[in-house]
C-alpha cells in the first residue's frame, strides 16, 4: 500500500484528502530488500559464537564471565538476541557490558530461544596481565624497567628471595656506575623504584605453581590464579649454604657464594673454600689472585672435580687441602666478622680451629626452576635451557639471569638478559596483535 493526497475539486475548490492505495512494486522492492538484508545478517551470524573471546577481549577488555546457553531451536543467529527477552533463568544482575553469552544449539530442536536454560557459567579472568615477571634480582627489575618503559604495565612477583643474591651482598663494586662501589641492596632498591616510576606493579607472594599450555598462562601465586599472555621467568639460582646458624648470621660479613663478587675484600688475609666439585675448584683457583692462602675443605677423601681442575688445583701453591672435615661453626658472629672455622675430622671425630678471615661456599646453586619441569626444558642441574639468548620452547615464556645462566652468574650478565627478555616479550605482543 502507497500513501499520498489527493485533490477533490468542488466549487472551483481543491480539497486535499490523505489516502492510502495499492503499490505491489514498491511493496515488492521492500519485501525483497527485507529479505536480502535479513539473508546478509543471517550470512554474517553464521560465526560461532563459540569463537568469541578474543575478539570480544579486543573490543570489550577482558570479559568476566560467561554463560554457556543450551536451547531448544534448530537454528539460532545472533540477532536473535537484539530485542529478544532475556530466558528467565538467567539472572539480570549477571549481564553487563563486558559479559558475552555462548550458544550452544541442540541439533534437532524445535522451539526458540525463550526456553533456554544456563547450562553452566564460566568465570574469566577479570585482569590478564601483558607480561608477569618472577623474581626480583638483577634481571627481573630490569626487565620491569624496560618493559614498564614500553606501556606494559608488568606486574613483578617478588618470590621467596626478594632481591636475589645481591639482597645479601655488601658492597659492590664491579656493576658500571658506581666508582666508589654501592650496597647490594641499595642498588636492588633504586632498580626497583626506577620501574616503579615506570608503572612496573611488584606483589609480594611466591610462584606454587603455572601452568604454560594454557592462554593465558595460569600462575598460581598463593591463593590468586594470575593469567599472562607472556612470562619472563627470571627467579634466580640460589645458592647451596651448609644451614648453620653461624653461617648465616655472617653472610655478607666474610661470609659469600660469589668469589668474582667478594674475592677482592680479602686481599693479603687466608681464606677458606668448602666443595669438591669443579665449581669450588673454579672458585679457589680464582681467588688466589688476592688471598695469601685458601684452604680448600671437603667432608670426603675423593673430589667429584673433572681431573684437568683438579690437577690445576692442586700444583697451585697457594691452595691447601683437607680432606674428611666437615665445618661444625663459623667464628666470629659477636664480632659480625668472621674469625674463624671450627673443624671435625669425619673419621676420627676430632675438632680443631682454622683461623680465616673469609669463608667461600662452593658447593653450588639450586636454580628456581622446579615448578616448570616438564613445561620447558632443562639441563641435568635444573638449569632452564634457552636457545637464541632468552627464549624457551614455548612462545610467550621467556628466561633469563641466574635461572638460566650457569657460567657467568654477574649482576651485569643478569641484567642484560633482563633487557632482552623484555624486548622480546614487547615484539611476540606486537606480532600477536596487542
Amino acid at each position: 500500500m502507497g500513501r499520498g493526497f489527493t485533490c477533490i475539486s468542488k466549487n472551483g475548490k481543491c480539497t486535499l484528502i490523505y489516502q492510502r492505495f495499492p503499490c505491489r512494486k514498491r511493496e515488492s522492492t521492500v519485501l525483497n530488500l527485507r529479505e536480502e538484508i535479513k539473508k546478509r545478517i543471517n550470512t554474517l551470524s553464521q560465526l560461532r559464537l563459540d569463537l568469541l573471546p578474543g575478539p570480544f577481549q579486543q573490543v570489550h577488555g577482558h570479559p568476566r564471565r560467561v554463560a554457556v546457553l543450551k536451547f531448544n531451536g534448530s537454528i539460532t543467529y545472533a540477532r536473535h538476541l537484539i530485542g529478544w527477552q532475556q530466558p528467565q533463568t538467567i539472572d539480570k544482575s549477571q549481564i553487563r557490558h563486558n559479559d558475552i553469552l555462548f550458544l550452544v544449539p541442540v541439533s534437532g530442536a524445535k522451539s526458540r530461544l525463550l526456553a533456554g536454560t544456563i547450562r553452566k557459567i564460566v568465570t574469566m579472568p577479570e585482569t590478564i596481565h601483558d607480561t608477569v615477571i618472577l623474581g626480583t634480582g638483577c634481571a627481573g627489575l630490569t626487565a620491569a624497567i624496560y618493559a614498564a618503559r614500553a606501556n606494559l604495565k608488568p606486574l613483578v612477583i617478588e618470590g621467596h628471595e626478594p632481591g636475589g643474591q645481591l639482597s645479601i651482598t655488601t658492597l659492590v663494586e664491579n656493576f658500571p656506575g658506581w666508582p666508589e662501589g654501592i650496597q647490594g641492596p641499595e642498588l636492588i632498591d633504586n632498580m626497583r623504584k626506577q620501574g616503579s616510576r615506570f608503572g612496573a606493579e611488584f606483589k609480594m607472594g611466591h610462584l606454587s605453581s603455572a601452568d604454560l599450555s594454557k592462554r593465558p598462562i595460569v600462575l598460581q601465586v598463593g591463593k590468586e590464579t594470575i593469567h599472562a599472555r607472556t612470562l619472563i621467568i627470571a627467579s634466580g639460582a640460589s645458592a647451596r649454604w651448609l644451614g648453620l646458624p653461624s653461617e648465616q648470621a655472617l653472610i655478607g660479613h666474610g661470609v659469600s657464594s660469589c668469589a668474582t663478587c667478594d674475592g677482592f675484600f680479602f686481599s693479603g688475609k687466608e681464606i677458606a673454600v668448602v666443595g669438591g666439585g669443579d665449581s669450588a675448584m673454579e672458585e679457589a683457583l680464582f681467588l688466589t689472585r688476592f688471598a695469601t692462602k685458601v684452604t680448600l675443605l671437603h667432608r670426603r677423601e675423593h673430589f667429584r672435580a673433572s681431573k684437568i681442575m683438579l690437577d690445576r688445583a692442586i700444583a697451585h701453591s697457594k691452595i691447601a687441602f683437607r680432606t674428611n672435615t666437615t665445618i661444625e661453626e663459623v667464628l666470629g658472629v659477636e664480632e659480625k666478622e668472621v674469625k674463624g672455622v671450627r673443624l671435625k675430622d669425619t673419621i676420627t671425630g676430632a675438632e680443631s680451629t682454622l683461623d680465616i678471615s673469609g669463608l667461600f661456599l662452593g658447593i653450588g646453586h639450586e636454580p628456581n626452576a622446579k615448578m616448570f619441569d616438564g613445561q620447558i626444558d632443562l639441563d641435568e642441574d635444573g638449569y632452564i635451557k634457552t636457545h637464541d639468548y632468552v627464549f624457551t620452547r614455548v612462545p610467550g615464556v621467556f628466561a633469563c639471569g641466574d635461572v638460566q645462566d650457569r657460567r657467568y652468574r654477574q649482576a651485569i650478565t643478569a641484567a642484560g638478559s633482563g633487557c632482552m627478555a623484555a624486548l622480546e616479550v614487547e615484539k611476540y605482543l606486537e606480532e600477536h596483535g596487542r
